[in-house]
């Protein structure tokens, strides 16, 4: 298969950048950072992009693209660190009034009890009686547990939109280390050119573009066992790969100032949605004995 991206699907992917680079750049992110609280203004913004609503009918007021699409548009959203929950208003759009147009946010009870953004929500799916709120390693996304919630199966669409956000962390830190290897020198010459700093961008690429092809194919093929190789690939390469562009950084990889600390803990709480790794794992097991 060749999975060579529309015309199209590159001015979505294009117009989606544009728009997080306009609204929510670096001094935005660390201002969201100071001050976690859910930006309904960017949201409604989303809203009228269609971000939301990019899978939803042309006969139900949406834009009517299939999951790649949705894949493009999530990846970005990773790539640009955008906070609230996103995978859940999207997932509710066309079913709960005003989530398609970012008028109304929605928050979801994770398979494995775990809520995010619940306090800034105005719907919650599922029940969230009793939630009790957990202290987050990653400042822009609040979380809450509910206590004895029983687990379910997660989402395919969401554990497939949850991997794109990772492909999305994967690639942009992967971005950051090869920007910084080439501009911070040591012994008079840039850090990229010692050996073992280029092996560490190199794994950081090629675990990237795997993900990428696994998550691309994902979204064309919806296969329940595809995504689920899809998430776990997604989730190592942003896990490894921002631990990685926090080596080349060094020391100042962890300060606040700069962005590398945010995707590795973003894409931490990340890999915990949805029940985490277990499940993918026993979905490609099932099917590996099958």
């Amino acid at each position: 298969m060749r999975f060579q991206l529309t015309s199209d699907q590159l001015a979505l992917r294009d117009g989606v950048r544009g728009l997080l680079t306009r609204r929510f750049d670096g001094e935005a992110l660390r201002a969201a950072v100071d001050s976690p609280e859910l930006d309904r203004a960017l949201w409604r913004e989303l809203g009228a992009a269609g971000f939301f609503s990019l899978r939803v009918p042309d006969a139900q007021g949406g834009v009517g693209l299939g999951l790649p699409e949705a894949v493009l548009a999530f990846e970005e959203a990773g790539r640009a660190l955008l906070a609230g929950p996103l995978v859940a208003t999207h997932l509710a759009a066309g079913v709960v009034d005003g989530a398609a147009e970012g008028e109304v946010v929605v928050a979801d009870g994770d398979p494995g009890g775990l809520v995010e953004w619940l306090e800034e929500a105005d719907v919650v799916r599922g029940d969230a009686t009793g939630a009790v709120a957990l202290k987050s390693v990653d400042p822009l996304t609040p979380l809450h547990r509910v206590p004895g919630a029983r687990v379910r199966a997660a989402d395919p669409v969401a554990v497939l939109l949850t991997a794109a956000e990772q492909l999305g962390t994967a690639t942009r830190v992967c971005e950051l280390a090869v920007q910084h290897a080439r501009t911070r020198e040591q012994f008079g010459q840039p850090i990229g050119a010692f050996q073992a700093v280029k092996h560490l961008c190199a794994q950081m690429l090629v675990r990237a573009e795997t993900a990428r092809a696994a998550v691309y194919a994902a979204a064309v093929t919806a296969d329940p066992v595809d995504i689920a190789a899809a998430r776990l690939l997604a989730d190592e390469a942003a896990e490894r790969g921002a631990r990685d562009c926090l080596q080349v950084h060094g020391g100042m990889g962890f300060t606040w100032e700069c962005e590398v600390q945010l995707h590795l803990k973003r894409a931490w709480v990340r890999a915990r949605r949805g029940g985490g790794g277990a499940e993918s794992e026993e979905s490609l097991a099932v099917d590996l004995l099958a």
